[in-house]
């Protein structure tokens, strides 16, 4: 989903004021003739246009949830750059919104209640020079962000619920969430603009909460909290790695030197201070038909169905030849964009997500601060937009790492979710 973003332009036209000089009389003739040259070119580059444009006229008025919509008739002048629409919002700011002048129509917002607002328009030319202000009094619906709160529905979901809302307008939005577990209170800030939203919150427990919201417009207008139902979220576990196997004839070659394809899932994690657990998949590409064809897949047969929602993702930390201290996070040879797809039978693939780890490395400077190589350390969250579907097979579809021609390099991953499912 995009977001709108409003501009503020203000364009000014300055005035010099002449300078005067005193000049000797047997210069004034030549003075006089240079003059009569140069005069009429500075007059056309300075651009002396003091002439302001006449004023717009309204023609209607529609009323909008927050503002509204103004048409009006441009005055007949062939250098007008745009219309001005100048008022006070909800905070009470002087803010000012603008439309070009190949349009009829200019749109004002940020009110919250009914009552009538004044809003002066202006017309503004390629000089600078601007017209009378024409006030008009309008009357706002009330703001969008209270039918977002009206319609905000919650669903119980795994690890976490899911959040829906309808927004007609279109307008950017901030839904606050609040859960309270009755001892302490969270909160988390989901922003869209999309018509029908759908969002889930994860991290939760199986635990009762009460869940109450804020929305808040881009102007900074909020809604009262408002509570909107106690929910238990499902209960959300790790699944457990026992019974995978490697389904080598779709997969590439992970086996490269100390590296093996099946480290990717034994609940090793790679370490910078010791390479003695060697916990991680090496892609070669000398192993693998002589080059890295991307996308390389790893695929995995649970050998069980499952459902999740959530995983995280550990790159390979020890650096051969590297800085002393520092790992290898982030650097040539690991994994950083890659697809999850599922599957039942090998035969129909679905995506459950497109992934993508970053690169955190300052362009300049090509260091990386603590908090990303702390939060490779930790494993990097990845989360589904919905739950999957119950599934057997798994296929990691890397699609790049860091630069590396030679090898690709990662070493865990951990799925949650709802582990070994018997019926569904």
């Amino acid at each position: 989903p995009s977001t709108t973003i409003w501009f503020k332009i203000q364009i000014g036209n300055s005035k010099r004021k002449p300078i005067l000089m005193k000049t000797p009389k047997k210069y004034s003739l030549l003075l006089l003739i240079g003059l009569l040259f140069v005069l009429p070119s500075c007059t056309e580059d300075s651009g002396t246009d003091t002439t302001a444009p006449g004023p717009v006229q309204v023609k209607a008025i529609i009323p909008q949830n927050g503002g509204a919509k103004i048409v009006y008739t441009l005055p007949d002048d062939n250098d007008i750059l745009y219309v001005k629409a100048a008022y006070k919002n909800a905070q009470g700011e002087d803010v000012f919104n603008v439309a070009s002048a190949s349009k009829d129509t200019i749109e004002v917002g940020g009110f919250v209640d009914t009552s009538p607002q004044k809003v002066k328009l202006s017309v503004v030319d390629d000089s600078g020079n601007q017209s009378k202000s024409e006030e008009v009094t309008l009357e706002p619906l009330e703001s969008f962000i209270f039918l977002v709160s009206n319609s905000i529905q919650l669903q119980a979901d795994l690890g976490g619920v899911e959040v829906q809302w309808d927004n007609d307008n279109e307008k950017t939005v901030f839904v606050y969430l609040y859960y309270n577990d009755g001892v302490e209170e969270g909160q988390r800030i989901l922003s869209s603009n999309s018509k029908n939203e759908k969002r889930t919150v994860r991290g939760l427990q199986a635990i009762p909460y009460d869940f109450s919201v804020v929305v808040e417009d881009f102007d900074g207008n909020k809604t009262e909290k408002v509570f909107v139902s106690s929910l238990t979220p499902k209960f959300e576990e790790k699944i457990d790695k026992s019974t995978w196997t490697v389904v080598s004839q779709l997969s590439v070659n992970g086996n490269a030197w100390e590296g093996s394809t099946v480290n990717f899932w034994d609940d090793v994690i790679d370490t910078k201070e010791i390479n003695t657990d060697n916990s991680y998949f090496m892609i070669n590409r000398d192993d693998n038909g002589g080059a890295l064809n991307w996308p390389l897949d790893i695929v995995i047969d649970l050998n069980k169905k499952v459902k999740i929602n959530r995983f995280k993702l550990w790159q390979r930390a020890f650096w051969y030849g590297g800085v002393e201290g520092v790992p290898y996070y982030y650097q040539g040879e690991n994994i950083r964009a890659f697809d999850i797809y599922i599957s039942k039978d090998r035969q129909e693939w679905t995506l459950a997500g497109s992934f993508d780890i970053g690169d955190p490395k300052d362009p300049n400077t090509g260091n990386i601060s603590d908090e990303k190589l702390q939060e490779a350390e930790d494993g990097h969250d990845f989360e589904f937009e919905k739950t999957t579907t119950p599934f057997r097979y798994l296929k990691l579809s890397i699609t790049s790492n860091y630069g590396s021609e030679q090898y690709v390099n990662g070493s865990e991953i951990t799925l949650y979710g709802l582990d070994n499912m018997l019926e569904e």
